[in-house]
């Protein structure tokens, strides 16, 4: 799985990473964190930077 290393855009958050982690989470029952994969999404999908706050919480998924 993607993780966003130190000096990585966090602009870049890719829509395909977060559909991953969303399954995971969804799996779990994270709610916090499907909320944010569907904003990240959604930006990705009209082409927009996700926010910082939701990119966070799709890294901390992986700690």
């Amino acid at each position: 799985m993607a993780r966003l290393h130190a000096g990585q855009d966090h602009e870049r958050f890719s829509g395909e990473t977060a559909w991953t982690v969303l399954d995971a989470a969804n799996d779990l029952g994270d709610s916090t964190t499907v909320d944010a994969c569907r904003r990240v999404i959604d930006a990705d999908l009209r082409g927009e930077a996700p926010a910082r706050s939701d990119v966070a919480v799709l890294n901390a998924f992986f700690a």
